[in-house]
Formats: C-alpha cells, sequence, structure tokens
C-alpha cells in the first residue's frame, strides 16, 4: 500500500513538473516572438518615419517649386540668385555613375561567382572569398581619392583631355566597391543548385562551361538579379567616391567623360553648408532624397518582378 501511495505521488510530481517545464516553454517562445516582432515594427517604424519626414519636407518644397518645373527644368542652380530647380541634371549623373559602375560590377562579379562556385577548390574558395569581400570594407573616402589620385591619372593616359573630375572614374571605381556584392550572393545562389542537375549535365557530355552557363546559372537566375539589385542600390546610393571623384557641379549629360554631381553628391553638399531650416535650398535636400528613394524604390520592384518570373520559370 505505501509502494502504491509513493508510486503515485512520484506520478504526480512528475507530472506536475512536466506542466511546469511545457509553460516555461511557452513563455519563452512567447517571450522570443514578441521579441522577434518587436524588432520587425521597429524597423518598419524607421522605415515609415523616414519616408514621413521625407515626403512632408518635399510638401513644403513643392508649394514653393512646381512638379513641372522641377521635372522639365534642365538646370539645377538652387543656391544661385537666380534659382533653378530641374533635377534631371543630378539624376542624369546618378544614372550615368551607375551604369558605368554595373557595366564593370555585373560582368566581373558574374565571372567571379561562376569561377568559384564551379571550378575553384574548397580551399581555394574559402581563401579567395573572405578576401574579396573585404573589398566591401575599405571606407568610400579611400575610394574617393583612389579614383581621384589614381585611376583619373591613368585614364588620362587613354584620353589626355579628360579633366581632373569625371564620372567615368568614378563609375569605375563604384563598379569595383560593389563586385564583391555581386560575386558573393550570385555564389551562394549557385552554390544552392542542385547536385544532381550538374551530374547530369555531365552524364549527357556537357563541359564545365557549358553546364555552369546553360544549367547553373538560369537555375539560380532568381538568386542572382537579386545580386544585381543589390549592386544597383548600393551604386545608387553611393556619396563619398562621387563627390571626392565626379565633381558637384549639376550638369545635364551623358557623357561620362565629363564632370557631373549626383544626387546624393548633392545632398552632401548642401548638408555642410549654413542654410537655414525651412529655406526653399535647404529643402531641396528632402525632394532630392525622395527622388532618390523613388528611383531605388523602382529598381527593387523590377527586381522582384523578374526574381518571381525566372523562380517560376526554372
Amino acid at each position: 500500500m505505501d509502494v502504491a501511495v509513493l508510486l503515485h505521488a512520484m506520478v504526480k510530481r512528475t507530472a506536475v513538473s512536466m506542466v511546469a517545464s511545457r509553460r516555461r516553454s511557452q513563455l519563452q517562445e512567447k517571450g522570443i516572438e514578441l521579441l522577434l516582432l518587436a524588432s520587425a515594427l521597429t524597423s518598419v517604424a524607421i522605415t515609415i518615419g523616414i519616408v514621413s519626414v521625407l515626403a512632408y519636407e518635399s510638401f513644403l518644397f513643392f508649394r514653393q517649386v512646381s512638379l513641372l518645373q522641377f521635372f522639365t527644368d534642365r538646370q539645377w542652380t538652387p543656391l544661385f540668385a537666380e534659382a533653378h530647380y530641374g533635377i534631371l541634371p543630378l539624376v542624369s549623373g546618378t544614372l550615368v555613375t551607375t551604369g558605368v559602375a554595373l557595366a564593370l560590377a555585373i560582368p566581373m562579379g558574374s565571372l567571379i561567382a561562376i569561377y568559384l562556385s564551379e571550378y575553384a577548390s574548397r580551399r581555394l574558395r574559402e581563401t579567395v572569398k573572405p578576401i574579396l569581400e573585404l573589398l566591401s570594407a575599405v571606407p568610400t573616402v579611400v575610394y574617393g581619392y583612389f579614383a581621384l589620385l589614381f585611376v583619373t591619372p591613368a585614364l588620362q593616359h587613354i584620353w589626355p583631355n579628360l579633366p581632373g573630375f569625371n564620372m567615368l572614374s568614378a563609375g569605375l571605381v563604384i563598379g569595383i566597391m560593389i563586385v564583391p556584392y555581386v560575386s558573393s550572393v550570385s555564389e551562394d545562389a549557385m552554390r544552392a543548385v542542385p547536385l544532381h542537375l550538374r551530374e547530369g549535365a555531365f552524364a549527357l557530355g556537357a563541359t564545365r562551361m557549358q553546364t555552369a552557363l546553360r544549367v547553373v546559372f538560369p537555375s539560380a537566375l532568381s538568386g542572382i538579379i537579386a545580386a544585381y539589385v543589390l549592386g544597383v542600390s548600393r551604386a545608387i546610393g553611393e556619396t563619398m567616391v562621387v563627390a571626392i571623384a565626379a565633381g558637384m557641379q549639376p550638369t545635364l549629360t551623358l557623357n561620362p567623360l565629363e564632370p557631373a554631381a549626383t544626387m546624393t553628391a548633392y545632398i552632401v553638399q548642401v548638408s555642410l553648408g549654413d542654410l537655414p531650416h525651412g529655406s526653399v535650398g535647404y529643402q531641396t535636400i528632402f525632394a532630392t532624397g525622395l527622388m532618390l528613394l523613388l528611383i531605388t524604390l523602382v529598381f527593387n520592384i523590377a527586381g522582384h518582378v523578374l526574381k518571381r518570373r525566372y523562380r517560376q520559370v526554372y
């Protein structure tokens, strides 16, 4: 009888302990869930706050400057006595430098990704990839002076009349700077392609290059497009390289051999000045920032659409 009572007490104690342990686990899971939710909401709130500030200040700007003038005027001289508020010179400078950067970064980054994924040994890949990613850790000011003091003089041997400030050298250096973003994300996407796809291509007689270009690359295209979109966003938002090497004079031109200002460089230029808060000149940085945000958003939406389309195809 005593043994039965003892066993009953032990079973009851064990059941109570299990229930308490389950409750603690549920509380811990709930706490972790709330913490993750708070983190997600914080990032959303910060984004909404940034957009709200840009929209509010831009609204005040557009109360004094018409949208027609903003998008059609070919001069951007908001700090001059005879002010002009045409955003086209800043947009052209941004798009030209970004185009030069992508013309270098996308082919080079893709080739590096193909080599690291399909040709390099594991030991070589684990050595080269971290070294390559160190390029993204170099301060952008260093890249700016590298463009101004090394790349531009080197290009002047090819084009003797090349100005000291030009969009070509700035774009090339930005391209070098974003190569790690393109190559690293692309290589991760290609490494995620199942091995049996490669083995099937080899069994059909395909070479390693044919397998990489016709099997692995298309299969990883959604991830590769994400890498390209990341590179585009990084190039558009670059500030110090273009501020140092491309010049600060807004010029409506599509010639990369000429100097020009970008939207980010103009924001830096005005932010360092002494313009009073609330003036039209001060509010131009918010209108420019909103334009930059919209351009980046368009590229990200286009990249998302392409990712979904190629994910469905492949």
